[in-house]
């Protein structure tokens, strides 16, 4: 089996500026190796080119499993066991599903650790009289 490439610089842009869209701002990505098996009937486990990130609490990898194929999974660095989180595939063969993909299954998932729900509203959640909200508006009364 041939090694497999890389990550070039052109796949980075493509998971940087994804990161850049869905968090606002510019995020550090890490080149890694992880080692996986690349199928369940694989007896070793194969050097896999890795791009990694932590955000918002997360930690993200989206590994290269071969010439423009990907496997991505996220997890909680902090918790005392973490586990880790996949999407439900196999592979992406195309890097801006596999990354956004990721990014929105993590979003969901911090949503439900946090106990947000659709329909609630701001003063319905843990933290809420940090700002008190009033009806004049974003710059308060004195505005």
């Amino acid at each position: 089996m041939k090694p497999i490439p890389d990550i070039d610089d052109a796949e980075r842009w493509v998971v940087e500026s994804a990161l850049r869209e869905r968090y606002g701002k510019r995020v550090e990505t890490q080149l890694a190796e992880v080692e996986l098996k690349l199928s369940p009937q694989d007896e070793s486990l194969t050097a896999c080119p890795t791009l990694y990130w932590e955000e918002r609490g997360a930690g993200f990898v989206i590994a290269k499993i071969g010439d423009g194929h990907y496997r991505t999974m996220f997890y909680y660095p902090g918790d005392f066991n973490p586990e880790q989180y996949g999407t439900g595939r196999a592979g992406y063969d195309d890097l801006a599903e596999c990354v956004t993909t990721v990014l929105r299954l993590q979003a969901d998932h911090e949503k439900e650790r946090l106990g947000v729900s659709s329909g609630k509203a701001a003063r319905d959640l843990d933290g809420f009289g940090e700002h008190d909200l009033d009806d004049a508006g974003p710059e308060g009364p004195e505005a």
